[in-house]
This record gives C-alpha cells, sequence and structure tokens, in this order.
C-alpha cells in the first residue's frame, strides 16, 4: 500500500512531467509535426535521457565500484549490481574461462546456421543433456535467446480454442508470447490472491467454454514465474500445482531469475518449495542469469520436446546458441552443484549474500519487496523525480544503481533493483550499504517507520533465527547476519550466546 503523501506526490511530480514534455513538443511541432508522441515514448526518450544509468555502457565484467574519472573518460560504467546475477563470479577465472576458451578454439565464436541445418555441435547435445538431469526433466531445448524462449515457443504449445491464465506479473516475454498464440487470455492475481482468484477463473471459464461457441477448451496452460524479476517474491507454487491438478490444466514455469539461484543445490522453486519437476509439465529459464551466458530452455517430457524441435521457429529458424556460449553453461552448471571441487559453496555464498543484503536494508527503514533467499532485491522509490536523484547521487559516490520504472513497472511503482551475487565480498556490501544508506536519508526514500530499539535478549533471538550454518569442515562457521564465528567448540558458542543471557537450550537445537 503506497503512502497516501507519497502517492500525491508522486502524481504531481508526473503531471508536472508530462507537462512540460507536452509543451516541449509544442514548440518542436513545426520541425517535427510528422512524428507522433505518447506517454510511453515521451517516458522513455526525455525521462531516461535524465537518469545517467539508463543504457550506460558498461566497460568491465564485475566490479564493486566505480572509478568515476574513468567511466567518465570512456563514457561507460562498471555496475556494482550488474545483472545478471550470477552466483559463479569467481569461479569463472578458476574453472569456466579456461573451458570456454578452449571451446572457442574448438568449434569458432558461432555456428552461423539453425540448429536443422549446421548449428547442432556436441556442445549443444551435451548441454541439453544436462540441463535435462540439472532440471530433472526427461529431455531439453535450448534456444539462443531467453526472451524468445517465451515468445517464440508459448504460440506453438497453444493457439485458437486454448486458454491461457497468466499471473498479473508475469514478464513482458510471456505476455508477447501469449498475444502471439490466438489463445483467450485470463490474468489472475499475484501471490497471496494467486491461489484462490486462479481457481475461481478456472472454474468460471471451465464452467463457460470458448467465447460464443461455449465449446470445451482444446488446452488450458497456467504460466508462472518461479522468482518474479521486478519483485524479488517466489510464487505459490505448491498451491497453484494443486489446483491445477484439480482442474486438469497444464502447468507452464518461468525460472529466468530461480534456476541456479534458489534451492538446496540450485534446482530451483521446485526444490525450493519441495514440489515434484513432474508435476510442472513444462520448465523454462534462461541462462543469462545465474549462469554468465546467454540463451534459454524449455524442459519437459521426450515427446514434448521432440514436437518442438519439428515446430518451434525459435529452433527451426533462429541461428543456434554459440559454442563457448554453451560450453559456459555447461562448466556453470558444474560450479553450481559443486563438481569443480568447490563441492557447492557458490551457491551458498549467494543465499548467505543475499539475505544479509535483504535485513540491513531493512533496518535501514527502505520499503522493500521480495522473499528470503531470493537475490532480487527491489527498493520501492514510488516518485519519478527521486529516480535519477537516487541514481545520481549513488554514482556521485562510485555506487551504480539500476532503477526500473514505467513501463517496466506500474506509474507510480518505480524501483531500484538491487541484485546479488556470491561474488560480492562482505566489503562490497557494507560500503554499498553506507552509500545508499545515506543517499536514502537525502533523497527521502525511507518510507518504514524506524524499528523500536529492543531489550538485548531480544536481539539475541532475532540472531538466532537467521543463524546458518555454512561448511562445516574444520569446525564450525556460523553467520548470524555480520557476525563470524570460526572453529569454536560447542561449549565456546554457548558462551557467546550465554553472554546476551539466552538459554543454552536455543543453541542446542543447532545441528552440531
Amino acid at each position: 500500500m503506497i503512502p497516501f503523501l507519497t502517492a500525491l506526490t508522486a502524481y504531481f511530480s508526473c503531471g508536472l512531467f508530462y507537462a512540460f514534455g507536452y509543451l516541449r513538443d509544442f514548440f518542436h511541432i513545426v520541425v517535427d509535426w510528422w512524428k507522433a508522441s505518447n506517454l510511453q515514448d515521451m517516458h522513455q526518450s526525455a525521462l531516461g535521457l535524465k537518469i545517467f544509468t539508463f543504457g550506460a555502457p558498461i566497460f568491465a565484467f564485475r566490479i564493486a565500484l566505480i572509478d568515476l574519472y574513468r567511466a567518465r573518460l570512456i563514457h561507460g560504467l562498471m555496475w556494482w549490481n550488474v545483472f545478471p546475477m550470477t552466483i559463479t563470479r569467481y569461479s569463472t577465472d578458476e574453472y569456466c574461462t579456461p573451458r570456454v576458451i578452449q571451446s572457442l578454439k574448438n568449434y569458432y565464436a558461432s555456428t552461423c546456421s539453425a540448429r536443422i541445418d549446421g548449428g547442432t555441435t556436441s556442445l549443444h547435445a551435451e548441454l541439453e543433456q544436462v540441463v535435462a538431469n540439472f532440471v530433472r526433466k526427461p529431455a531439453a531445448l535450448v534456444t539462443g535467446m531467453g526472451y524468445v524462449t517465451n515468445s517464440a515457443i508459448l504460440p506453438v504449445l497453444i493457439g485458437k480454442g486454448g486458454l491461457i491464465i497468466s499471473d498479473s506479473f508475469n514478464h513482458n516475454s510471456i505476455v508477447n508470447g501469449a498475444r502471439g498464440s490466438g489463445a483467450t487470455i485470463k490474468v489472475f492475481q499475484h501471490n497471496n490472491l494467486a491461489p484462490s482468484h486462479l481457481e475461481e477463473l478456472l472454474r468460471e471459464n471451465i464452467a463457460d467454454g470458448q467465447p460464443r461457441t461455449h465449446r470445451p477448451w482444446r488446452k488450458i496452460i497456467v504460466v508462472v514465474e518461479g522468482i518474479y524479476s521486478k519483485e524479488g517474491e517466489i510464487c505459490k507454487l505448491p498451491e497453484i500445482v494443486s489446483i491445477c491438478k484439480k482442474y486438469k490444466a497444464y502447468v507452464y514455469l518461468d525460472e529466468a531469475h530461480s534456476i541456479g539461484a534458489v534451492g538446496t543445490t540450485g534446482r530451483g522453486v521446485c526444490e525450493l518449495l519441495d514440489v515434484d519437476n513432474a508435476d510442472v509439465d513444462i520448465m523454462m529459464g534462461t541462462f543469462s542469469k545465474s549462469f554468465g551466458s546467454c540463451g534459454g530452455y524449455i524442459a519437459g517430457s521426450k515427446e514434448l520436446i521432440r514436437y518442438l524441435k519439428y515446430t518451434c521457429p525459435a529452433h527451426l529458424y533462429a541461428t543456434s546458441i554459440s559454442p563457448p556460449a554453451a560450453q559456459q553453461i555447461i562448466s556453470s552448471i558444474k560450479v553450481i552443484l559443486g563438481e569443480d571441487g568447490t563441492r557447492a559453496q557458490k551457491l551458498a555464498k549467494a543465499h548467505e549474500n543475499s539475505n544479509y543484503f535483504r535485513s540491513k536494508l531493512q533496518k535501514m527503514e527502505f520499503d522493500v519487496l521480495g522473499d528470503y533467499d531470493s537475490p532480487v532485491m527491489p527498493i520501492m522509490i514510488y516518485n519519478p523525480a527521486k529516480i535519477a536523484a537516487f541514481s545520481r547521487e549513488c554514482l556521485k559516490r562510485n555506487v551504480a544503481v539500476v532503477t526500473v520504472t514505467f513501463p517496466a513497472t506500474p506509474l507510480l511503482l518505480a524501483r531500484a533493483r538491487i541484485c546479488i551475487s556470491a561474488a560480492h565480498t562482505r566489503e562490497d556490501m557494507v560500503n554499498a550499504l553506507e552509500v545508499m544508506g545515506k543517499v536514502g536519508d537525502m533523497v527521502g526514500i525511507k518510507y518504514l517507520p524506524a524499528e523500536p530499539k529492543k531489550p538485548q535478549l531480544d536481539e539475541c533471538r532475532d540472531k538466532v533465527e537467521y543463524f546458518r550454518l555454512v561448511n562445516p569442515e574444520n569446525g564450525l562457521r556460523i553467520e548470524p547476519g555480520g557476525l563470524e564465528i570460526f572453529g569454536l567448540a560447542r561449549s565456546q558458542i554457548q558462551d557467546q550466546f550465554c553472554t546476551c543471557n539466552m538459554m543454552q537450550s536455543q543453541v542446542a537445537s543447532f545441528t552440531l
């Protein structure tokens, strides 16, 4: 719920901005009379140019802080919270890069052909098998672009006479794919209200049938995302799967932001929420997030993948994913699973960093959306005028943040989107939090009330709730937020908490 005063000032800022925009267009009407102007074009062309971080080029792979002089000199940016949120950043030079370079020597930069012509190499076959095993499906199909995976495959899966029921916050690629299919589209409310509203829509539409003819639907597909890209929220997958089973609807799960990022072994929301992968009919994901590459995949039954290989335009006509990119994905999956010798430390580190950063932002009174363990953290800004101010002031202090506004979000729901990876060090995060805290006070985007000071006992209990057992090799390593205790015996750990007047039984409840 947006505070009344915030909504009022945001509407006033929007009105002022568009008034000056149209006034500017009026004075240019003689010269540019043939150019049509609408709300979205004006917002993108005018507001986008006012915010330096919109569309700015980058000139470094991943770096925590920006050398501002160099950024101005080269006219580019080094993002602190670069998207994709790859959890394998440190392993790139150690494990992935040598293999990618070797694949470049063996197969060159591109196949220069579609998959059905000369665009399939042994790496493509291996990649599809590795992906299928990783997501625990019988078969998989990979494409050269994540966006196209949704927009090109949905029209192949369903057409006229079918029904697509889509989450209201689904990505634009899903929206365009659904529109291109020719199927009837219904939208259900997001997350908390999703299960009940979804069931209501299914019940009503199955009873009514197709428009005008009232014939039964040829096919019904429910489309959801694992983690929603602009909200950082995890979908209510168990409830949605249960409802789809009840009404015999297919489940299409987009895991672009969750695969490789959540779950015990990085296998996405099915693993995180204990949902059987067999209950999800079609699993989609992209390689530009957790795998540090490009492209996307569809995983499902062998019959489904065989059908798509003969009918999907992204497979039949588009150039196949480049061999070095395919090798990067294969190597990244091995890193995530710990097959490179790191024993999946990157994934644990990514979860640890995400939860630490989120808890700190919330304590600083920022309005942060999303769930714990999600690496996507939207900080709500609301007021369009504050987008540029927050972005510029952070940039002056050598921290670049990604800001998102209309038309990617509703007009009043502008935000800064933070994406945390395993590559961010504690020093990186502390420095960024310090800068963002100061700028947040300056710009006035700390919308949540300050928490009252808690007694020492309550503070310690809160810390216990967020404790994570990480890599118990050579002793114990426990992290309560920022506190680190290394190599302590059981009695020593209990002594640490006894200083906070805590009961030893609370400590003993941990598996040591």
